[in-house]
């Protein structure tokens, strides 16, 4: 119970390590990861939603994948910002569908707050001034292995936005309250866009705990763009069959050219291939 409530109050990444070791909480080999020197590594958005990536020019006027929105876009918003991209954002979560209409009415408008530390922003935020319909792509259906209708359970804490496809959070219940939802193969999604594999330079998946099936079926069918930035959910309450998942997935993605390059010390990972 005390880790899932180190995931969602979200305390600074250093005290959930010191956290984490007093506790003796089991830890994956993965996450004592050291970060990888010789690339340009830099972080967008706020402390609660943002990532790491590599900075490179291939990422001008890009289209990427942003799986998993929540109510904290900073990442999508300063990415979109920085590189005139195109952001597919997919989460068919309701709270989240409602904070991106949000921000769609508030585009063109300056940033007038700082961020929050938890995970829901006030749109007054956003750095909007830059941004237009043209950069934002919004699916409301979730990424999955396959095209299918499906649960969405619900968190365990009411005031938590992310809803989760496997329900790590519940022992990997089926049982437990959840919504349904359309879900699609990044694959399938791709191809009703027009999209080709090589028009994706970067995804990034905080999908809690479909990320596993997720990118297992990307490499399957070969979409494998240069920077995969993943949020391995399962991390945050410890089990052997949420290390097991992770292990083999982070295995397939060394098999497959990828390199570990940066790890939070928690559960966010940027790969690059």
């Amino acid at each position: 119970m005390l880790n899932i409530l180190l995931k969602k109050i979200r305390f600074p990444r250093l005290l959930k390590l010191i956290y984490r070791k007093i506790r003796k909480i089991p830890r994956h080999s993965i996450q004592d990861t050291k970060t990888v020197g010789g690339f340009n590594i830099i972080y967008l958005g706020s402390n609660y939603g943002g990532w790491s990536f590599v900075d490179d020019d291939s990422l001008k006027e890009s289209t990427i994948i942003s799986a998993g929105l929540g109510e904290d876009a900073s990442f999508d918003v300063e990415f979109a910002a920085k590189y005139n991209a195109k952001i597919i954002i997919v989460d068919p979560t309701p709270r989240a569908i409602n904070h991106f209409n949000q921000i769609v009415n508030s585009l063109g408008n300056p940033s007038k707050l700082k961020y929050s530390k938890d995970g829901c922003q006030p749109i007054d935020a956003y750095d909007l001034s830059s941004i237009t319909k043209d950069n934002f792509l919004f699916v409301t259906k979730a990424l999955w292995n396959k095209n299918t209708f499906l649960k969405f359970f619900e968190p365990t804490n009411p005031h938590d936005v992310s809803h989760s496809i496997v329900n790590y959070q519940n022992n990997y219940s089926e049982n437990t309250k959840s919504i349904e939802v359309e879900a699609v193969t990044l694959d399938s999604l791709l191809l009703d866009l027009n999209l080709n594999a090589s028009d994706i330079h970067l995804m990034k998946f905080d999908i809690e705990g479909a990320e596993i099936e997720v990118i297992k079926r990307c490499i399957d069918v070969g979409i494998m763009p240069r920077q995969i930035l993943v949020e391995f959910d399962e991390l945050h309450i410890p089990s052997s069959k949420g290390f097991s998942r992770v292990s083999m997935v982070d295995e397939l993605l060394r098999d497959n050219g990828y390199k570990l390059l940066k790890t939070d010390g928690n559960a966010d990972f940027l790969y690059y291939k």
